[in-house]
């Protein structure tokens, strides 16, 4: 069990040191990398499908990661919008290699905002940092409020929170404020919206933010 602790050590360190290079990279180029993590259905595509159409100003591209399928960088390609599908060979996460590598491929020189939509999953996506500027994920009502109890790493390292499918409530045993309170135990400087990417309820909101903070790194090179 020592070994196993000591060589994971060794994998997380070196994959924090190749994060921080790669941010290093992209904010001298001026290009904000959101990294976007829920876990499967909860309604990450469809989230980005409604917020994409609110970046205007910004040139916007989309890595979607799955084990396999492509059908949701297709979905955002008939939006009209540079995707990429990536693939990660059976891995629940993407790290800060396997990022740069997707972002090669992609190509960067001319966008000013990528959108990384992690592999579903509340566990692995939040333990390898994946080189972004920012951390989002998405929690659906039908999951449950108690969410930020059962996985507490991932909520404590995301700078938003969008609570989705906010228009089902009423058909769901979901407690908002407490949902909100055991968010905050964990991480104080989360922002939370409440959001329904099927109505459109807090996307501009959530849209907002995000161009905020790429307009910031465009101009600044910082968040």
């Amino acid at each position: 069990m020592t070994k196993i602790y000591e060589i994971r050590q060794d994998i997380l360190s070196h994959n924090e040191t190749e994060a921080d290079l790669l941010r290093q990279e992209l904010s001298q180029k001026g290009v904000f990398l959101l990294n976007l993590m829920s876990s499967p259905g909860s309604g990450k595509t469809t989230t980005l499908e409604k917020t994409l159409p609110y970046l205007d100003g910004l040139r916007v591209g989309v890595m979607e990661a799955d084990i396999d399928g492509a059908c949701d960088a297709k979905r955002i390609e008939e939006l009209g919008y540079r995707s990429i599908q990536l693939h990660t060979g059976g891995m629940c996460h993407l790290d800060a290699q396997m990022t740069r590598q997707g972002l090669t491929a992609f190509g960067i020189n001319d966008l000013d905002v990528v959108i990384l939509e992690n592999v579903g999953n509340l566990v692995c996506p939040a333990e390898f940092d994946t080189g972004a500027m920012c951390n989002a994920m998405i929690l659906s009502v039908p999951e449950g409020h108690d969410k930020p109890l059962k996985y507490p790493l991932m909520f404590s390292i995301c700078d938003v929170v969008l609570i989705n499918k906010i228009d089902v409530i009423d058909a769901f045993d979901f407690d908002v404020e407490y949902c909100k309170q055991e968010i905050w135990k964990r991480n104080p400087k989360a922002k939370i919206i409440l959001i329904s990417a099927k109505t459109g309820q807090g996307i501009r909101e959530w849209a907002d933010w995000l161009k905020e903070k790429a307009e910031s790194v465009k101009e600044n090179g910082r968040v």
